[in-house]
């Protein structure tokens, strides 16, 4: 991995923002006419997230929706032969039709942000729902990782950064701007557990490609803080709407006058940050990161599947534990309040 502290020369995708919009746009368009189940669902995920790409999307998309309908219908070799997670993902699709779509839907409660996200709603759950009783598992060959072939054509950009190898998927269910998964040393085959290499490999990614992208940032899911896949991968995004809702000057932790509901530490160093994050490996306690080019967040919680949560919320992952939280139910989206937001924060409080 690169130590140099000249800026770092990045591939053409990642040259500014314009860039990385454009390519992930125009991939999206090209993805759809590969006329593939899955790869279709990622389509209409990923332009529905956003008002602009799915309108400039809208035609090719009812069009394609059709094709598969009547595919369905028929029995087609291409339906049969798809992976049983997409034919029930577009199983419910046919169910709400095309024409109910929505776009994701945002409002502020209070400090928190939270969006109506219908698409994600069909989402898999994988490992997500899973019981977690520890911070590690080793890797599963035979299970969901991002070496399997199919996911080949959900590949949005790959090659080198900070010198290392790495693999830019789209996220197939996105809740975030530009959306991707970012998969380093993919042959190698790593659990979802963090290592000091790979963190300073993420960190030193961070600051290169952030010279270029304001806005960037990744998060991460410690294993039993609603990973969802087993393979190691951090989620890369590229905010234009400001900042997340953890990085509020309000904060304690951030120099200001308010808690914040759950432990944070902020690190504005690669060293610490990996102190912060040892020390919580070492005490057996599930956390989530927010990385951003020269900090990181720290954010401390109860592992999954040791609390009850509320029936509106498919689990807090990094994202709610930064302050932007998902809804999958328009009523819920409608009726939740910022005290339900601040209840569920107090249910992943570590309390021994």
């Amino acid at each position: 991995m690169s130590t140099n502290t000249e800026p770092a020369k990045v591939a053409d995708v990642f040259a500014s923002p314009s860039a990385l919009r454009d390519a992930f746009e125009q991939k999206l368009i090209e993805l759809l006419e590969q006329d593939v189940l899955g790869v279709f669902i990622l389509v209409l995920a990923n332009a529905s997230f956003e008002r602009s790409t799915f309108e400039r999307l809208h035609q090719p998309l009812a069009a394609a929706f059709a094709r598969w309908n009547a595919r369905f219908d028929a029995g087609d070799d291409r339906v049969t032969a798809a992976p049983a997670d997409d034919v029930e993902v577009f199983e419910r699709l046919r169910r709400l039709g095309f024409e109910r779509l929505e776009v994701t839907r945002w409002k502020r409660l209070g400090p928190w942000e939270v969006q109506f996200n219908q698409l994600r709603a069909l989402r898999p759950p994988r490992m997500s729902q899973a019981a977690v009783t520890c911070l590690d598992k080793p890797f599963d060959p035979e299970g969901f990782h991002f070496n399997w072939p199919f996911l080949r054509k959900e590949v949005f950009w790959e090659g080198e950064l900070a010198g290392a190898p790495v693999r830019l998927l789209y996220n197939k269910f996105p809740f975030a701007e530009l959306h991707g998964l970012l998969v380093a040393h993919p042959s190698a085959c790593k659990p979802q557990s963090l290592t000091q290499d790979d963190h300073a490999l993420v960190w030193e990614i961070a600051l290169d490609l952030g010279r270029h992208l304001p806005g960037l940032g990744f998060g991460y899911n410690a294993y039993g803080a609603y990973a969802s896949v087993n393979h190691l991968h951090f989620q890369m995004f590229m905010r234009s709407g400001g900042r997340y809702p953890i990085e509020s000057p309000r904060w304690n932790h951030n120099a200001g006058n308010e808690p914040y509901p759950l432990p944070v530490t902020l690190c504005t160093d690669s060293q610490s940050a990996w102190l912060a994050v040892r020390q919580l490996h070492a005490a057996g306690h599930a956390y989530n990161l927010l990385y951003r080019p020269g900090c990181m967040y720290v954010v401390q919680r109860a592992i999954q599947g040791s609390y009850a949560q509320s029936d509106w919320t498919g689990g807090f992952a990094w994202s709610e534990l930064v302050g932007a939280i998902t809804t999958f139910d328009v009523d819920d989206f409608e009726r939740l309040t910022e005290e339900d937001i601040d209840a569920e924060f107090g249910r992943l409080a570590i309390t021994t």
